[in-house]
């Protein structure tokens, strides 16, 4: 096998394995190995949803391995909420991982990734591969601005929106290659001037280690009918509507038998527990977030799993790569999903039911049909569903598809 080769990511929210949430680039860097690829991820002191502070109260970093992947954390100052707290958060990532005694001690890469999850970690990868004189890779998570403004969080005409659209335009034509994680996103970056063939895709996965076909618990007749939603709590995730849902299905009679399982952590939390309260629903239970350790055991407990997005069709109209459903099909489980992306693997893998985004009577009456389904029925959703990530989604595959993107930049 030829030497290693190094590459450093950058991403502000990145996790270590086992945490409650989504760690894509642990499991790439893993895999990537096998492609004489080293990665170091780079990432912030704090977790995103829980506000943990990894480092002691003096420690300005920690270089640390998990499973033989390095991880540099960064300090950055604990905030709360998504105010002015966490803007200067992003900016304290930005600005201590460009500090040249931050990666001292790090090997030299050959290629940087900056990851949107905001534009500011990005550009900082995007300036250290312009000191080491190396390629810059930029991994479009979020359509900064856009996905702003289409959530009517940003005024299209507002100084702020203009300052990120320059930063945007600087980014695309920086980075040597593209890696976006919604399918059609190539839609939105090609007419701002880029070639088409700059841009790859590589949506999320599942690390189906985590998963054993030996140890996927059969889908069983049980009582009652236990409908699971696991992951974040946030804006984004459209948990009012399945409350909202919830609130109908819980007036059916005869429907006393449906429960639905809240399990995660995020901003929106508390009052997602308020307005369960307000709609004095008894149908529905809030638990704390799970390591992805215990993912699978608290996933084979599940009779059928929902997710929603919002109704924002302008939002999803370059589709969608959401962690925890390629997590929901590897458990084979039949999923509900309500969702008008362009995109829906839920669909593509004939694993479950769809309905239109923000519409709750639609969503209760397919929580309701989902459940009054047999069981042989569910079992042949989520077995499709299953073999659907095998495909498409394990970590394996998708690390390939990275190892090529990093050595085409290499070789320009």
């Amino acid at each position: 096998m030829n030497a290693m080769k190094q590459v450093w990511i950058l991403n502000h929210y990145a996790l270590e394995p086992g945490s409650a949430g989504g760690t894509r680039h642990f499991h790439l860097s893993e895999h990537l190995r096998t492609h004489a690829w080293q990665a170091t991820v780079i990432a912030a002191s704090v977790e995103l949803n829980s506000g943990r502070q990894r480092l002691a109260p003096l420690e300005e970093k920690r270089h640390e391995y998990f499973a033989e992947v390095p991880f540099l954390w960064v300090r950055t100052p604990e905030y709360s909420g998504n105010g002015a707290g966490r803007v200067f958060n992003m900016l304290a990532y930005t600005w201590q991982t460009l500090l040249r005694r931050t990666t001292s001690g790090l090997a030299r890469p050959d290629v940087v990734i900056g990851s949107s999850v905001h534009p500011f970690a990005a550009v900082a990868g995007a300036l250290l591969a312009r000191r080491f004189g190396v390629p810059f890779v930029f991994e479009v998570r979020d359509l900064w601005p856009q996905t702003l403004v289409d959530m009517g969080r940003l005024r299209e005409r507002a100084l702020v929106t203009r300052v990120l659209r320059k930063i945007e335009s600087w980014l695309y034509r920086r980075a040597a290659r593209i890696v976006v994680l919604l399918p059609r996103a190539w839609e939105y970056i090609a007419p701002l001037g880029i070639p088409k063939e700059k841009i790859v895709w590589i949506p999320n996965g599942v690390d189906l280690s985590r998963f054993p076909r030996s140890e996927v618990v059969e889908l069983k007749p049980s009582v009652p009918f236990t409908l699971m939603y696991f992951g974040a709590h946030g804006e984004a995730n459209g948990l009012d509507n399945v409350l909202q849902a919830m609130r109908i299905v819980q007036k059916q009679k005869g429907h006393e038998e449906i429960i639905l399982r809240m399990i995660g952590d995020g901003p929106l939390k508390p009052n997602l527990i308020e307005l369960a309260k307000e709609f004095g629903l008894r149908n529905v239970v809030f638990e704390p977030a799970v390591s992805k350790e215990n993912i699978p055991k608290i996933a084979s407990e599940a009779d059928a799993f929902v997710i929603a997005v919002l109704d924002l069709p302008k939002l999803y109209r370059y589709g969608i790569s959401m962690n925890k459903l390629f997590d929901y099909l590897a458990a084979a489980r039949p999923i509900v999903i309500a969702s008008e992306a362009i995109n829906n693997p839920v669909a593509e893998a004939n694993a479950g039911l769809t309905v239109a985004a923000g519409k709750p009577a639609a969503l209760a009456e397919a929580i309701l049909q989902m459940a009054a389904t047999s069981i042989q029925e569910r079992r042949r959703m989520g077995e499709s569903g299953r073999e659907y990530v095998e495909k498409n989604h394990g970590f394996e595959q998708l690390s390939a598809r990275l190892a090529a993107v990093l050595n085409d930049a290499c070789d320009l």
